[in-house]
């Protein structure tokens, strides 16, 4: 347990379906994990930071602590869409409870975490997908723009062309397949369902869907293949201009990671390297950084809830 007078690092990843907090004592031991609810403030300031201070109340629970230690604690804040600037400012602006607080994006602090604070990209492939890469100190943004117009190959994109595709079939514009069939019966085979439930679907609910496209690409398909097949080119696409920027060392990171990257071109695969941390590793070493010290991060303990 750390002593009264020390500082506390609190590293947050406020993604788009969860969001996951680390307590850390200044030595690096982490504390204390939690898992709360979807953090985007794009789509929300309230609930993002609902979930945030959630799973940080959880975390100082845990860890034996309470609001009496709150000014001793030194927050980052890896939030999905800070990247985008408005976005962050009402972030930082936002109240919190703790010492100090640093507002980054989430693919920052991955991309912090998958390299140990080092030089490299990542591609995060999850309910959205981007590329971020760190140079010395220049950071470099691929794609990741919402999933209106970009995230492509993410698990909402995955879901949202998977549904556009039942809807092609319903009206013989392409033949049916068992993937489609399957996917249709979840609306009970009616259209109309389909046009009601996705006017209201978020990101994380058309990415519910993704892993039923990667269960029948596995089982051979055509048209569950040609979609992952779609996504993994949008991949690629992504890590070829990170390549070109410099990022000759670069990590597949997120939910749909380990599913997409047997079907990314070897061209994509030949600079793939395997992630120190994750985006609550890199958050960490950020609050370190705002603390003004030198993060060594140890083990998370056996029974911390992922």
């Amino acid at each position: 347990m750390p002593t009264q007078s020390e500082p506390l690092l609190l590293g947050v990843d406020g993604g788009g379906t969860k969001c996951r907090a680390r307590l850390s004592a200044a030595s690096g031991k982490t504390l204390a994990e939690a898992v709360a609810g979807p953090a985007n403030i794009r789509f929300g300031l309230q609930t993002s930071f609902a979930a945030v201070f959630q799973a940080g109340a959880e975390c100082l629970q845990r860890a034996g602590l309470s609001g009496r230690d709150l000014p001793r604690v030194v927050a980052c804040f890896a939030l999905a869409g800070a990247s985008e600037p408005t976005y962050r400012a009402m972030a930082e602006r936002h109240h919190h409870p703790y010492g100090h607080a640093v507002v980054r994006t989430d693919a920052q602090a991955a991309c912090i975490g998958a390299h140990a604070g080092r030089d490299g990209a990542i591609i995060i492939v999850g309910t959205g997908s981007i590329g971020w890469g760190e140079f010395g100190g220049r950071h470099v943004r691929i794609g990741g723009w919402g999933p209106a117009v970009s995230d492509e190959g993410s698990g909402a994109w995955l879901g949202r062309e998977a549904v556009r595709r039942v809807l092609w079939a319903h009206d013989g514009r392409i033949a049916w397949s068992e993937f489609l069939t399957t996917l249709f019966a979840k609306f009970k085979s009616d259209p109309h369902a389909i046009v009601r439930w996705s006017s209201r679907a978020s990101p994380r609910g058309w990415a519910v869907l993704a892993p039923l496209v990667v269960d029948f690409a596995t089982r051979g398909d055509p048209v569950a293949i040609e979609l992952i097949q779609m996504g993994a080119g949008h991949i690629d696409a992504l890590a070829r201009r990170l390549v070109s920027t410099g990022g000759a060392r670069l990590a597949i990171m997120g939910g749909l990671a380990k599913s997409m990257e047997p079907w990314l071109a070897n061209e994509t695969r030949c600079h793939l390297v395997r992630p120190a941390g994750d985006a609550l590793d890199g958050a960490l070493r950020l609050a370190a950084a705002a603390a003004g010290l030198v993060f060594r991060a140890e083990p998370a303990p056996s029974n911390a809830e992922r």
